[in-house]
């Protein structure tokens, strides 16, 4: 008896207790469960959105070339069009190494007292190689005369290895493997921190891809260069597909010399082709590990490898050209000696990496305009429409169905054998891996294929390997393995997308031949950043990129919206945006889940005003109401493209066209894009451009005044690929409504 509380009394209080806590905790699990996977998806939206677009860059570079290849083909030698682009065909046009070595010679170039630089003597020591590591950090540069001379003796040196370098570990020796650098000289310089530099004891192999999208790709090489004439037996370069003069017109590296090296960048630029031409394919260490920039294809035999003339592939797009011997025992390619184009045999042409049939043959062309090429190729726009819906198809399900491989367009050396052994180097410099079984034609990057696991597990059989590092694709974590780990993707350019959006990684190979990853990032910056901070940076720098990707196709995508808007309202749902956004954009994006990044101008029922919508993504653009809006439209879309072309036209290397070229180059773009462009709109434009009237146009003055700026954009521009600081970060991510 009493009035205390029983014992039942408290069962029953800390047993309700208990059930709270545990509802407490189920709420909480469920809550941060939604939370990281909400975070998962925002991920891959945001990698996707810059895999897509870096992706259709390069397609877009490897569509543009099989075009000017195809115009070379088929329009008559002395057309303004050919001569236009002629040169960047004539891969083998001067003739023997002895001459070649002529017009690199250095010896009259003079080095100015008031110059601060490093200064090299031959042969290289140690301590020269160093220095220029130093010198670099430091911000310094090297003179163009020590630069030639430093690539003369790296080109006599490549012209003795062998297409596939074999070396072994040992007890005392772990071999550093590094993946693609793209020109960030930061990631270099930590790999050096952290690992050391390259010694007898510390042998390094590094994995193509060193230039193009960083701004020091000619320092990273003439690091790696001096290194490898230091220490020949100690350090190891394979070929990456941007080691390649037609990728390097797009992607930076060409311009990135010019600018440095003025006077003798065009030289620079020459022995840099032949030396891209004789870097070595792959590597093989201790005979079981396979070390290659992009992959292998069901058809890859390292036998074949081995034996083909690898300098002979200046351009690994295209296979290489006939050689006619003429009178002074020179020879020259097929594209530039007019006899050939005098004869009326008929020529077997190859199909394109975008259009799998040919257009015609030469006899068909021979006295053709660009103008009247323009009608022939414009009929093929529901083609294209098809061939993005295959690529998409394979970027999100590496479909297993076994298609014809797609090969660049061009004439060819009779030989199959030729035909079979650039296939072998197209696919070794620009594959990737895929999930599924098969081996399938790479169209999301243009070139190479997708293999799987059942092509892996044969390869290595026949082969006798049981491992395969390549690099080539960008990894978050800076690797990553697949087909059961005998797979590993390298990837040494941290930051490559943004700060923040991914890792480095480096691999440490020793006689067990176990991978021993090494990850960093080179910036500060990250550092300072929380978790938070940094996810949300990097989405929303994809997500200018893709506003302005966006506001670029504005007309096709009114259009879209316009079929879905019967009623003309000028609102459509939720789902038909997405759908009409993909039917323009083909980027495979899951739109519906993005609408909140991109959509906030929903009215009460849901629907989307769309021509409000593009005021809402608040992108600036220049002044220039004067001008055709349908040639701006396309100067905006096809931005890259048109430089590339601007480059290629600019035959001196002076950063300068004329106004005739200038008009030349639009026509080559109208015909490429199968779209008219008037006289008067070229003139208009060029009118706007010539300002103080010299008949000549700066071409990066004129990409620069027609760039899209996102205004909702608040990172500081000028400082690398959307570089900002980590108070402008933090101010970003507690601002509610970004």
């Amino acid at each position: 008896m009493g009035c205390g509380v029983s014992k039942s009394d408290q069962f029953h209080k800390h047993s309700g207790k208990a059930v709270t806590t545990i509802r407490a905790a189920v709420l909480i699990q469920r809550w941060y469960r939604q939370y990281v996977a909400r975070a998962e998806m925002r991920r891959r939206y945001t990698w996707h959105i810059f895999q897509s677009i870096e992706y259709s860059g390069e397609q877009a570079q490897i569509k543009l070339y099989n075009f000017l290849g195809y115009l070379m083909d088929n329009f008559t030698p002395a057309s303004n069009e050919r001569n236009l682009i002629s040169h960047i065909f004539r891969e083998n046009e001067v003739c023997r190494d002895a001459e070649w070595e002529r017009y690199f010679c250095y010896k009259n170039i003079e080095v100015p007292e008031i110059y601060s630089g490093p200064h090299l003597f031959f042969p290289l020591t140690v301590e020269q190689a160093v220095g220029l590591v130093e010198a670099f950090r430091n911000k310094k540069q090297l003179h163009s005369r020590y630069v030639l001379q430093l690539l003369a003796e790296t080109w006599k040196l490549f012209r003795m290895m062998p297409n596939i370098n074999r070396i072994s570990t040992c007890q005392s020796k772990e071999i550093t493997i590094c993946g693609d650098l793209h020109g960030q000289l930061e990631d270099l310089l930590l790999i050096f921190y952290k690992n050391g530099m390259p010694s007898l004891e510390k042998p390094y192999l590094f994995n193509g891809d060193f230039v193009d999208r960083g701004k020091d790709s000619i320092e990273i090489l003439i690091i790696l260069f001096a290194f490898l004439l230091v220490y020949p037996s100690e350090v190891y370069l394979n070929r990456g597909n941007h080691e390649d003069h037609i990728v390097n017109l797009r992607y930076g590296f060409t311009k990135e010399v010019l600018t440095k090296y003025k006077m003798h960048g065009k030289r620079i630029l020459k022995l840099l082709q032949k030396i891209f031409s004789w870097l070595p394919l792959a590597t093989v260490i201790d005979q079981k590990v396979l070390v290659l920039h992009g992959g292998i294809s069901d058809t890859t035999d390292l036998g074949v490898l081995t034996r083909v003339d690898r300098h002979n592939y200046v351009s690994a797009l295209r296979p290489p050209k006939k050689r006619h011997i003429i009178s002074t025992g020179t020879s020259i390619d097929s594209d530039v000696d007019e006899d050939v184009w005098g004869t009326n045999k008929s020529f077997q042409r190859r199909a394109s990496l975008i259009y799998p049939q040919p257009l015609g043959t030469r006899g068909s062309f021979h006295n053709r305009s660009l103008q009247d090429f323009s009608d022939r190729i414009r009929g093929k726009e529901e083609d294209d429409l098809e061939a993005r819906k295959r690529r998409q198809s394979v970027f999100i399900n590496r479909s297993t169905e076994k298609e014809t491989t797609l090969t660049v367009s061009t004439d060819s050396e009779s030989s199959d054998n030729v035909r079979d052994e650039w296939k072998q180097i197209l696919d070794l410099l620009w594959s990737d891996p895929m999930s599924q079984d098969g081996c399938v034609p790479n169209e999301v990057r243009g070139g190479g294929c997708y293999w799987g696991p059942d092509v892996t597990e044969d390869f290595l059989n026949r082969h006798n390997l049981q491992l395969i590092i390549r690099s080539h694709e960008c990894k978050q974590e800076g690797y990553e393995f697949c087909h059961n780990r005998k797979v590993l993707t390298l990837f040494s350019a941290s930051n490559y997308y943004d700060v923040g959006s991914n890792r480095g990684a480096y691999v440490k190979l020793g006689p067990d031949l176990v991978p021993y990853m090494i990850q960093y990032q080179a910036t500060s910056m990250t550092r300072e950043l929380t978790v938070r901070q940094s996810a949300g940076r990097t989405e929303r720098s994809a997500l200018k990129v893709l506003r302005e990707q966006l506001f670029a196709h504005k007309s096709d995508l009114i259009c879209a919206f316009k079929k879905l808007d019967s009623n003309n309202t000028g609102l459509v749902s939720l789902n038909d945006w997405a759908t009409a956004v993909e039917s323009v954009m083909h980027l495979g994006l899951p739109w519906r889940m993005m609408r909140g990044q991109l959509v906030t101008c929903k009215s009460s029922d849901g629907t989307v005003d769309f021509n409000e919508w593009f005021n809402e993504l608040a992108i600036k653009r220049p002044n220039t109401d004067h001008i055709d809006q349908s040639l701006l439209e396309t100067l905006y879309r096809h931005r890259s493209t048109l430089e590339t072309i601007f480059r290629i036209v600019d035959t001196d290397n002076s950063g300068f066209i004329t106004i005739e070229d200038f008009r030349q180059t639009w026509k080559l773009l109208s015909v490429y894009l199968k779209m008219e462009i008037t006289d008067e709109a070229i003139s208009d434009l060029s009118v706007t451009i010539d300002r103080n009237q010299d008949g000549s146009i700066d071409i990066d003055e004129f990409m620069e005044a027609f760039r899209l700026t996102d205004k909702k954009s608040r990172l500081e521009r000028g400082r690398s690929m959307f570089m900002g600081t980590a108070t402008d970060l933090t101010k970003l991510d507690e601002d509610p409504n970004i």
